[in-house]
């Protein structure tokens, strides 16, 4: 595998990273790429997720703590410089095949640190049964590209702060009981975070690619759609049906759909499922219809599972109706 470096080291934003992906999977004919990166204080929601439910804005603005939406599904993340993200892009398409390859190849070399680290659940690695790592995906034609957190040193006040109302006492809750489920790789290790990424590297990659100051020039680019305020926040519409729920094995929704009369206006989905395909142009084809059963389901097609990870057209009709 191939290891990523950029030409000069400096403080980015994250979204220059999540850029940086796009770029490596877009314009770099490699077939496995990896790199690791490190970030100020920062929030990045899904790319299905509404910023109002997912982040408390006003702690994160109060500690300038930055908010940036990313293209991938799955929850909202809190990254800082003692959090380490690992990028790994793919030429790899079938997305089971990616996760579980990707995921496994990362427990494997925190076992080989004699940490009793398993790769579990959708997207999770585990220590102890607390997870020391969640992961995203995302494909683009011909690349898949995953992401996640390592958590080294994470603070933690500031990770539950952030995603939660910032009264102190509920603060205080939520950091202990964050401690019941997730845990911090320095507890078992003693590598320094500097240690531990060369060890990484080490293991996972046999050459190096440095990127010229022209990918500089083209990631600072796709960096821009990143920065958009109406894509980090979003443009939502006033819907008459907001319904959610959970569905085992693919994620929390929210389903809101805006009707006139009985027909279908607009449908939204929000929530941190993992997205496989275009959904929107799924969603777009509900338009127009009536908001029945029947008409839903005809018009859905079979494969939904195709769009969302693990989504049956049973489970979308259900969702809606």
């Amino acid at each position: 595998m191939t290891y990523i470096s950029l030409p000069e080291d400096k403080d980015r934003l994250l979204v220059f990273y999540l850029a940086m992906e796009e770029y490596i999977a877009r314009y770099m004919n490699v077939d496995d790429a990896f790199f690791m990166w490190q970030t100020a204080p920062t929030v990045i929601f899904g790319r299905n997720q509404l910023i109002n439910n997912e982040v408390n804005i006003d702690y994160c603005r109060e500690k300038g703590i930055k908010m940036f939406r990313r293209k991938s599904g799955g929850g909202c993340v809190y990254s800082d410089m003692n959090n380490i993200m690992f990028s790994y892009i793919t030429k790899e398409e079938n997305v089971n095949m990616t996760f579980n390859r990707y995921v496994n190849m990362v427990a494997l070399v925190l076992c080989k640190l004699g940490v009793d680290a398993r790769a579990t659940g959708r997207n999770d690695i585990l220590i102890d049964g607390k997870k020391v790592s969640g992961n995203a995906f995302y494909h683009i034609p011909g690349r898949s590209i995953v992401h996640g957190t390592m958590l080294f040193d994470t603070c933690l006040e500031n990770m539950v702060a952030s995603i939660t109302p910032s009264d102190a006492k509920l603060v205080s809750k939520g950091v202990k009981s964050v401690r019941q489920h997730i845990t911090l790789l320095k507890d078992y290790i003693d590598l320094s975070i500097d240690e531990f990424k060369l060890f990484v590297r080490s293991n996972l990659c046999n050459n190096e690619i440095v990127l010229d100051q022209n990918a500089i020039v083209k990631i600072e680019e796709l960096m821009l759609e990143y920065l958009d305020i109406d894509f980090i926040y979003g443009k939502n519409p006033k819907y008459s049906i907001i319904r959610s729920k959970r569905i085992e094995k693919v994620g929390a929704f929210e389903v809101q759909i805006e009707l006139k009369n009985v027909y279908i206006k607009d449908v939204n989905l929000m929530g941190d499922f993992f997205l496989l395909g275009d959904i929107g142009a799924v969603l777009h084809q509900l338009r127009g219809i009536r908001y029945e059963r029947e008409a839903i389901s005809n018009m859905l097609p079979t494969n939904i599972g195709d769009y969302i990870l693990n989504m049956t057209k049973q489970d979308m009709v259900e969702l809606l109706i």
